[in-house]
């Protein structure tokens, strides 16, 4: 929609960002303008950006920061306040924020923070917005709803954080091969995309509904099921979620 030029990097490497925004300044017609823009946790492999260090890259060559926080808030920082608060840049002048409002809130829609010049000017010019139908009330009150919630209790994101880690224990001590979660997404390898599909609805036939990515949706070519830990997951609950995704696992 910027019309911009863009460039792709390698995954979570801030040194390529440095080297990328070198190399575009150096272009005879850079008009010194760029922005970087990262999830803060990766949805396929539930890994965090390096936040602060892409920071560091954006304010040595004059960029801004766009980071999508759908997988950090109300998971990572104090009390679920999001990755960018728990790397120190939550409010910064030249970092801009975007939210989904329909994971860890429980809702639908999306939010947008950033300095009230970048608010103004996306009020103001994006066709996205402006042609869009605002957020129902309801989707706007059960995201304050969540948010009131997470403030009266925040060790709900700790929780969450905790169930994802257990969840990760408990599938490789089995010998399935999962990514140690940063926040709340757990992936699980599986052998081919064919397994991971046929593996996923067998899930969903033992009353275990999982996430499954597989190509051209995976840039690694590498088909997994996405699991998504919620805070209020009993013992009991994350027994049977475990030993149906072990119960259902491909054989080779």
């Amino acid at each position: 929609l910027s019309r911009a030029r863009t460039a792709v990097v390698p995954h979570s490497d801030p040194e390529a960002v440095h080297k990328t925004l070198d190399a575009a300044r150096a272009e005879a017609d850079h008009d010194g303008r760029a922005v970087v823009v990262s999830d803060s946790v990766f949805s396929v492999d539930g890994d965090a950006a390096p936040l602060t260090a892409y920071a560091a890259a954006c304010r040595a060559h004059g960029a801004a920061l766009l980071v999508d926080d759908a997988h950090g808030l109300g998971v990572l920082g104090e009390g679920g306040r999001g990755a960018l608060w728990a790397a120190g840049l939550a409010g910064d002048r030249d970092v801009v924020a975007t939210m989904t409002l329909s994971k860890s809130l429980g809702s639908q829609g999306g939010a947008v923070l950033g300095p009230a010049k970048v608010i103004e000017h996306l009020v103001n010019t994006a066709r996205t917005f402006i042609f869009d139908t605002g957020l129902a009330p309801a989707a706007a009150g059960g995201a304050l709803a969540a948010l009131q919630l997470l403030r009266r209790e925040p060790g709900r994101a700790e929780r969450a954080r905790a169930v994802a880690r257990e969840l990760h224990r408990r599938l490789t001590a089995a010998g399935l091969a999962a990514v140690l979660p940063d926040a709340a997404v757990v992936s699980v390898r599986a052998p081919s995309p064919e397994q991971a599909v046929r593996w996923a609805a067998d899930c969903r036939a033992a009353g275990v509904r999982v996430g499954c990515f597989r190509p051209p949706s995976v840039p690694d070519g590498i088909s997994r099921l996405r699991l998504t830990a919620r805070g209020d997951l009993t013992e009991r609950q994350m027994d049977e979620a475990v030993g149906a995704i072990l119960s259902t696992a491909p054989t080779a």
